[in-house]
């Protein structure tokens, strides 16, 4: 096998509570990446279709990524890489994660899989600094991965899957608005008070507790942001309108993905999903903001060959 086309899911990263540390994986939205082997050493993006980005290997989350897993198996193997983006670059929903997940991945499976999926975590994590200035794995985790993912430590990595509860449904609505990453993490505090940080301690345990059990009001209760949220919400037009809609119409949780603009909603089951939806779609209507709105189900397989 010389050419692979893989899926690369999008994600939502920090799921109100859990900054930098969870992350989970949609079903109804994300790239396609077409990867060769060539003679020639190194790695070549040829093509990216979807939105304007680099096509310049160091220059490009998906080169970076690539790099760094040839960097390590010290390897003089040469890749073309064509994207396909079906996420919006600054979406908030791993337009980014998803890139660098689908190089590595592609590459490991045109390698004959040196490496286990877990393993490529790290390399798909070098890529994400150059969207964010950080090595950070809550969008890259779950998107390779699928389902949800906890990020307990960096350094050394150490990413730990969790369950996924049946009936858990994920509604994001995406403003054509961009915020960037840097932007988002400019805005936030570098101390909080202890009060607030036990508050958020205690959300993250329960998510985690809740996930585990399939308790969808635990969950539900979880689902509160101390620290993170009441900064990142003013960057984003009818935040406060949306999230009240959201829960008006029965989602479980509402907040802020990843660094925004987009909003999720969690739901339990389809049906309530689409009534959020509604809800969320409607409560947008007096701005005058192009969006998009997605339904999914929660990925449990992540990045795919296709």
């Amino acid at each position: 096998m010389d050419t692979v086309r893989v899926f690369c899911p999008a994600t939502i990263a920090n799921i109100s509570c859990g900054f930098d540390v969870l992350g989970l994986c949609l079903d109804a939205v994300g790239d396609e990446m077409i990867i060769k082997k060539v003679d020639r050493p190194g790695v070549v993006i040829t093509k990216i279709t979807g939105q304007d980005l680099p096509l310049e290997t160091e220059k490009n989350v998906a080169g970076v990524a690539a790099l760094a897993m040839l960097n390590a198996l010290k390897s003089d193997a040469g890749f073309e890489i064509e994207i396909h983006k079906g996420i919006k670059a600054g979406s908030g929903i791993g337009s980014s994660a998803a890139s660098a997940a689908g190089a590595v991945f592609g590459i490991n499976k045109l390698l004959n899989e040196p490496f286990t999926k877990a393993e490529l975590v790290a390399f798909a994590a070098e890529g994400e600094k150059i969207a964010s200035g950080v090595a950070h794995a809550d969008n890259v985790a779950p998107a390779l991965l699928g389902g949800f993912t906890l990020v307990r430590s960096c350094d050394p990595l150490d990413v730990i899957a969790i369950p996924v509860p049946d009936e858990l449904m994920a509604v994001v609505i995406h403003p054509q608005i961009e915020v960037r990453t840097e932007d988002s993490r400019a805005v936030l505090k570098e101390n909080i008070p202890l009060k607030k940080a036990i508050v958020q301690w205690g959300n993250v345990g329960a998510l985690v507790a809740a996930l585990y059990s399939n308790d969808y009001e635990l969950l539900s209760r979880s689902l509160h942001d101390e620290i993170v949220e009441p900064h990142r919400s003013i960057l984003i037009p009818g935040f406060d309108k949306l999230k009240k809609a959201a829960l008006k119409a029965g989602a479980l949780g509402c907040g802020i993905s990843g660094s925004g603009p987009s909003i999720f909603a969690l739901t339990k089951g389809e049906t309530n999903a689409k009534e959020v939806a509604s809800a969320m779609k409607n409560a947008y209507a007096d701005f005058d903001i192009q969006h998009d709105i997605h339904i999914s189900k929660i990925n449990t397989k992540g990045t795919v060959v296709i």
